[in-house]
């Protein structure tokens, strides 16, 4: 019989502040300029220097405690964390050790026995080191400097997950999280948030933990779920094979499907953190964290909640419109104008959506407002045009920035309305098909459709089919 085991799991996540310079020197924190041009005396570490503290680094990494449900530290004490690595070219990292900015938050997600608290263990400050990049031609490794000194809060989890799933489940939450706080761009593309992933199995009911892995090169978040569904299944048949789980750090290969070694785990005392000399600490005021949570908007979950309340919207609906914070604002600018809450969140959900998928770019990229989506959403509710038609003018619109009604015209996508214009389609179709005309007055409404279908041909696609159903319904009635 085969063992059952619980996995338990816990992640650390590691996310780019986009403030306008380094977190302890002035070089722009930008990405891609060339190698080595964002660099100075402080962020390369040279003799002599000193480290100042960007104000906006702390107050963005309040901001994310705040958010995630956790409590300040009022002291701020800055450590290094000292290892070699080509990457980091003062032989040391300056983060924090035993007084993170954020710690004891939590974040909320839902499992398949309803919502569960993943429980945030700290959130702390710390600096970026470079990028090494291996040149396999020149047999040789080149490092840019650029990422050394950009401002990263990492935010640690507790091993509160218990799924690869629950783990997917959080880094999206969180994701959309910070996405709402505008304190990254959040791009794992550019690596602006990263995440770590710690793993284990036991025994169920063994409170005690295995021992764990350490998963890393997970360059998106179904590349974590993979990777922790690949290294769960290692783990126990490892263990069921009477092995045992070495503690170390692996690497994930997406292309293969597998984890391979990378090095045995260090523990934190290899580390061997110490207070920095070079940075006081000090003492945050309690007004400045008033002040920062006065400042903070409306988050997801909230969000949600009052767009079900207020606009009674289904939660699906208004699960979709969150996920995009900006989609979510444009939705309640239409509101304003348009008392159909339903109908916009429709459009916005479907055929929007989709373009924007289509032509992957954000809502602020398209040539859409309120106004040119609420003429076109009252065109397709007015019958002026059909609703593929206005799928048709909604791409058009996109591309040229023109209004709903002047596309329609241009393109002559307006729908034949008017009964004296679609009575003699009607009788000819009718007088066509006489079998179906006979089912129709028989009890078989249904049949009435293809009628309908019938004559859309005949007006290639121009007439309104409602009003072709009340036409071919009255005709027929009335015989």
């Amino acid at each position: 019989m085969t063992q059952q085991f619980e996995t338990v799991i816990g992640l650390e996540v590691h996310l780019q502040l986009s403030t306008k310079a380094k977190i302890f020197c002035g070089c722009a924190n930008v990405f891609g300029s060339p190698p080595n041009t964002n660099v100075c005396p402080v962020c390369l570490g040279l003799p002599g220097t000193l480290p100042v503290l960007n104000n906006q680094a702390l107050l963005y990494a309040i901001k994310v405690g705040l958010a995630l449900n956790a409590e300040i530290n009022p002291f701020i004490k800055f450590d290094r964390k000292n290892y070699y690595y080509p990457d980091l070219p003062k032989g040391y990292q300056i983060s924090q050790y035993d007084l993170p900015v954020a710690k004891d938050g939590f974040v909320m997600i839902k499992n398949e026995q309803g919502p569960k608290r993943v429980g945030i263990k700290r959130a702390h400050l710390e600096e970026d080191a470079g990028k090494l990049m291996h040149d396999n031609t020149g047999n040789c490794s080149l490092v840019d400097y650029n990422r050394t000194g950009t401002p990263l809060i990492e935010i640690v989890t507790e091993p509160d997950l218990r799924s690869p799933q629950e783990a997917y489940d959080y880094l999206n939450i969180l994701k959309l999280i910070l996405q709402y706080l505008e304190v990254s761009d959040c791009d794992m593309e550019k690596g602006s948030l990263r995440c770590d992933a710690n793993v284990s199995i036991r025994p169920v009911g063994q409170k005690e933990f295995g021992t764990k892995t350490e998963l890393k090169n997970m360059n998106s978040f179904r590349s974590v779920k993979s990777a922790l569904e690949y290294e769960v299944g290692r783990h126990q048949q490892v263990i069921l094979s009477g092995g045992k789980i070495m503690q170390e750090t692996l690497l994930w290969d997406d292309e293969k499907g597998v984890t391979a070694g990378m090095r045995s785990k260090e523990q934190a005392h290899d580390y061997r953190y110490f207070p920095d000399p070079d940075l006081v600490p000090f003492t945050i005021d309690d007004k400045i964290i008033d002040q920062v949570r006065a400042e903070l908007p409306e988050l997801p979950q909230a969000k949600l909640e009052r767009l079900i309340k207020q606009y009674d919207l289904s939660e699906y609906d208004a699960g979709v419109l969150i996920m995009d914070k900006a989609v979510a604002y444009f939705f309640e600018q239409c509101c304003e104008k348009y008392h159909q809450p339903k109908k916009i969140a429709n459009w916005l959900n479907g055929a929007v959506l989709k373009e924007m998928n289509e032509r992957k770019t954000s809502l602020g990229n398209l040539k859409l407002t309120p106004a040119h989506l609420i003429e076109l959403i009252q065109a397709v509710e007015d019958g002026v045009v059909s609703n593929l038609a206005g799928k048709e003018v909604l791409t058009d619109m996109l591309d040229s920035g023109y209004s709903a009604g002047t596309i329609v015209s241009q393109k002559g996508l307006a729908q034949v309305s008017d009964d004296s214009s679609l009575m003699a389609i009607v009788e000819e179709i009718i007088h066509q098909n006489p079998t179906v005309v006979e089912q129709i007055k028989q009890g078989k409404p249904s049949a009435t459709g293809f009628l309908v279908g019938q004559a859309m041909k005949k007006s290639g696609g121009k007439a309104n089919p409602k009003k072709l159903n009340e036409l071919i319904t009255r005709r027929i009635s009335n015989a």
